[in-house]
């Protein structure tokens, strides 16, 4: 008999015979944890609870509740969603890849002469159910490639055959359930009755690969958790999330547009909508500046040649817009460093004028394409809150953490939480491996000193230099991509910038890149579903609205709406002929945050009777009293 010696995550050590089932090694430390286990991570790999343990090693076993758990129920839900489609429509559709992905798993099907729609789902969840109820076992294969190819194409399955043919490997994985046998690296659930909670929830477009060149599939998408109570709260969630959909609040609230006369994914700002972007611009022309910034400006396109020389045409061209003037080519700015490293470089630099902080408002435009295009939060025109710090290298730390410390106070100021990455050096790339490291270890070492815990997103970095990625998360805890920081010793390489240092010689300046909110449009997408559209009094497009109760009220409320406009309060009026209660009714629809409400008895008494939007009313107070007041709310927002 040949003991092997495993390590578990909390130090100790457990030996068990030479070849024992993962399950049955969970079951040695507890019954209930074996109960609970739905894979094991062996050596840093996930495995199914029915492999076979053959050496020594770190080993932890992974239950149902756990976030890789779920992972595992999810990627399981997949196939059992591709098992119960092929069960219903047989050769009418072939299937592609299914893997699980945040808060749900998708399918990917091949079906030109079938369109799935929601109005199907519950016959296709019922099939799935009568699958769980099976209790089917969920069997993993080693097979020949070749063989493999052979089994799928007699089975019809062209995608499968593709994707097998691609692989490098001498053998494949296969998982079969019942009838059902899909390629798959796993791990999967022991059975098919351990799927114990799902719902399909959209159906959606999908070039197969992710290429516009190749066949368009139909995407179905789903949740899973592993008990009906997670599942309940989940799609409770997804119900608020469709309330506060930018895009319906958006129109309901006319903030923006998209018109495809104007072209897709530009966005067109209706008075209230370019209100709101006003007042977040200025705001963070307020912080930059008390911070030390500067303002700069650069033009919307620039010689091609600029864009040769940072990598851009090279790693980025996809994504730009080119065009010709006199004969000259032009690129349409992606991005605002080029010009910002212009305006270092139109004067000689010495280590005292360091650093120097460059913040620019700048509008770009990117190629997106078509399919990815959504509402505010991903378009082709777009402004950023862009900033280049070029600084010396002893200097990287302290402004690297004062960048942190700025995200750090925006983030309260609106209300998210969030967490860190760094993501590291991508496939595609320009700069000296020594460079990159440097610039990786500034990123780390700035986060490690400040006690701010992060993550490692391998491969994820931009092009030239890696950055920290900061993952907000919103009121209905989702997380966005917004802030990032970006370290980069190679453009201030390739522009040949310097400085002049305290001994008389030259020296290369280090750049950071960085955006605080990103995207302005992005941002004000992500905000209007975080507030619900129910901005705070400060963020307001509109602040106020009077309202009359008969035209006998119409003269002193309209001296009213002239005196708080003068006092800066944003302000309109309906004045409308119409009952009170309806004009309360929609001016809470359109999430004014106060109603002033003027009958007789305000009208004579020089007062206004503010209520606010959740019905809540305040004492009856002159006009200036309440204009003092929506200034001081608005000054202490922080």
């Amino acid at each position: 008999m040949s003991i092997i010696r495993l390590e578990l995550p909390d130090g100790s050590v457990r030996e068990c015979e030479r070849g024992t089932v993962a399950l049955d090694f969970a079951r040695s430390i507890g019954e209930r944890l074996s109960q609970q286990a739905v894979a094991v991570r062996f050596e840093g790999g996930l495995l199914d609870l029915s492999a076979s343990l053959d050496s020594d090693g770190r080993i932890e076993i992974i239950t149902q509740d756990s976030p890789e758990g779920l992972e595992v129920i999810r990627h399981s839900a997949a196939h059992l969603l591709a098992h119960a489609v092929k069960s219903l429509y047989g050769d009418k559709v072939q299937v592609t890849i299914g893997p699980s992905i945040s808060n749900g798993f998708y399918y990917d099907f091949h079906a030109p002469d079938h369109k799935f729609t929601p109005e199907e789902f519950p016959a296709v969840e019922a099939e799935m159910t009568r699958i769980v109820q099976s209790k089917l076992p969920i069997v993993r294969e080693e097979m020949e490639r070749d063989e493999a190819i052979e089994l799928f194409r007699s089975m019809g399955e062209d995608y499968k055959v593709e994707l097998i043919q691609d692989l490098p490997n001498e053998t494949v994985s296969l998982y079969r359930q019942g009838d059902f046998v899909d390629l798959c690296r796993g791990p999967h659930l022991s059975h098919t009755g351990r799927v114990k909670a799902f719902k399909l929830t959209s159906v959606a477009g999908a070039y197969w690969r992710g290429s516009e060149d190749n066949a368009m599939l139909q995407r179905v998408y789903g949740t899973a958790f592993n008990d009906r109570k997670a599942l309940k709260a989940h799609l409770e969630l997804i119900e608020e999330a469709k309330k506060r959909d930018h895009r319906k609040l958006g129109k309901e609230l006319d903030l923006f547009s998209f018109n495809e006369e104007v072209g897709a994914g530009l966005v067109i700002w209706h008075p209230k909508g370019a209100m709101l972007r006003t007042l977040l611009e200025d705001f963070e022309r307020r912080e930059h500046l008390r911070r030390g910034y500067d303002i700069v400006m650069g033009p919307q396109m620039l010689r091609t040649d600029l864009w040769k020389t940072s990598g851009h045409y090279e790693n980025y061209r996809e994504n730009m817009y080119f065009t010709e003037v006199d004969g000259q080519s032009y690129g349409i700015k992606p991005m605002n460093c080029l010009a910002h490293m212009m305006v270092f470089k139109s004067q000689l630099r010495s280590y005292r004028d360091l650093p120097q902080r460059y913040f620019e408002l700048g509008t770009v435009h990117r190629h997106e394409k078509s399919g990815v295009l959504h509402g505010l939060l991903r378009v082709r025109g777009f402004t950023q809150d862009d900033a280049h710090i070029l600084c010396m290298p002893e200097q990287l730390d302290g402004e690297i953490k004062d960048v942190l410390r700025f995200i750090q106070d925006v983030m309260e100021i609106f209300g998210f939480s969030y967490r860190l990455e760094v993501s590291t050096r991508p496939e595609k790339s320009i700069g000296s491996d020594s460079d990159w490291e440097l610039a990786t270890q500034a990123l780390q070492g700035a986060l490690e000193s400040s006690g701010l815990p992060y993550q490692i997103n391998e491969g994820d970095g931009a092009f030239y230099g890696p950055k920290i990625d900061v993952k907000l998360r919103d009121a209905l805890d989702r997380e966005w991509q917004c802030a990032t920081i970006q370290c980069d010793f190679t453009l201030p390489e390739r522009f040949d910038l310097s400085y002049v240092g305290a001994d008389g010689e030259k020296h290369r300046p280090v750049m950071i890149h960085r955006v605080v909110l990103g995207a302005i449009e992005r941002f004000i997408g992500v905000l209007i579903e975080h507030y619900a559209g129910s901005f705070p009094l400060w963020l307001a497009p509109v602040q106020a609205v009077v309202i009359n109760v008969t035209d006998n009220q119409l003269e002193y409320a309209q001296s009213v709406v002239k005196q708080l406009r003068s006092d800066g309060v944003r302000v309109k009026s309906d004045f409308r002929n119409e009952k009170l209660g309806f004009k309360i009714r929609e001016a809470q629809m359109q999430k004014v945050p106060y109603m002033l409400v003027i009958g007789d008895r305000e009208m004579e008494e020089g007062l206004v009777a503010p209520r606010f939007r959740n019905g809540e009313s305040l004492d009856t107070m002159s006009p200036k009293s309440f204009s003092d007041f929506v200034a001081d709310e608005c000054r202490n927002y922080r």
